[in-house]
């Protein structure tokens, strides 16, 4: 495998490749938030031992969460699914406050794994609400990441998916409007909601920095680099995979033909008809065992050149939660003790 570190988007010329040729972009799969939503779930069954309780998904990938279930961890959709007093983890996506209550109420022992850049866009709801702004949150109502922030603030704070829906808004003050984001929208969809939110409130506030977050928009601006030199765009990620899917939108809308894939098993060979150069990537909560099969199955049907091309690098971390760091801490004592 050869790598290329991409300074400029891929160029295309009219002569013919010779070969079938496989671009593995990167930075692709486990952003730092899902690393240590993961790494926490694991600890968590080695320290204290199984079952641990996680609310929702601890992040949206099937593998991932199906791996991690065959470990010891039980997923629910609700608290109230979790045994009085045990442990449960609260998934990458974040919970409302609400959630963090009837935890207190029901005794359970809580590990919280938000991401820290949820739990960033969390603050800031928590703070333009208490200087009197009517909020405007703009994503995907289904998703676990909204139930949470909108659960910050939910009398001042309206839900936007579209510029469409942007028009329909109505607070009490125009003058005293606030935007806050998902963090794993497309940057252009987000672009134009919030264009479209100065347009209806000239006066619209939001945050300092951007919400979405570092991976989300690494990831989309690599495909962005690449789709236009490839005949196929592959992104491995599972259908509830917010990031994922956008990252197929992204590709779609640079007119390359992209699939939203889980594993080998979703891909179908007709795609792969006429194309010479297909670019493979991944969600920012898909594994990267997941892409090398991939990778191997592609070499298997003919694509056997495969380079990687980065596009920019990617070495953020995030810290493990003070509940998991003091478990570490106290391990060695109570081996000691026994």
């Amino acid at each position: 495998m050869t790598t290329t570190t991409l300074e400029a988007p891929i160029q295309t010329g009219d002569t013919a490749k010779s070969t079938k040729r496989l671009l593995l972009l990167k930075p692709r799969g486990f952003c730092a938030g899902v690393v240590r939503a993961v790494d926490i779930v694991k600890i968590a069954l080695e320290t204290f031992g199984a079952p641990i309780y996680v609310r929702k998904e601890i992040v949206h990938n099937s593998h991932v969460v199906n791996d991690l279930a065959q470990k010891g961890a039980i997923f629910v959709n609700d608290i109230d699914e979790v045994p009085a007093g045990m442990r449960v983890i609260y998934s990458a996506h974040g919970v409302s406050p609400a959630v963090r209550e009837h935890s207190k109420v029901r005794g359970l022992k809580v590990i919280d794994a938000t991401c820290p850049l949820v739990t960033k866009v969390h603050v800031e709801a928590v703070k333009f609400a208490k200087q009197g702004y009517s909020l405007v949150l703009i994503g995907h109502r289904d998703h676990d990441e909204i139930e949470g922030t909108l659960g910050e603030a939910p009398d001042v704070t309206q839900v936007v998916s579209s510029v469409a829906e942007v028009a329909a808004l109505v607070v009490p003050d125009p003058n005293r409007v606030a935007y806050l984001t998902q963090t794993t929208l497309s940057l252009d969809e987000a672009r134009d909601i919030i264009q479209a939110l100065k347009d209806k409130f000239p006066n619209i506030v939001g945050p300092h920095s951007q919400d979405i977050c570092y991976a989300t928009e690494n990831r989309q601006v690599a495909v962005k680099n690449v789709a236009h030199g490839a005949d196929l765009v592959l992104v491995v990620g599972s259908d509830n995979s917010s990031n994922s899917n956008r990252l197929v939108e992204v590709s779609r809308n640079l007119n390359t033909r992209a699939y939203l894939i889980d594993n080998t098993d979703d891909i179908d060979t007709t795609w792969l008809e006429g194309a010479n150069t297909v670019a493979l990537t991944a969600g920012a909560s898909a594994p990267e065992v997941l892409v090398q099969d991939v990778v191997q199955y592609l070499r298997e049907h003919g694509f056997e050149t495969v380079e990687e091309v980065e596009v920019m690098p990617e070495n953020v971390r995030f810290g493990l939660p003070p509940e998991i760091v003091q478990a570490i801490a106290a391990a060695p004592k109570a081996a000691e003790a026994n």
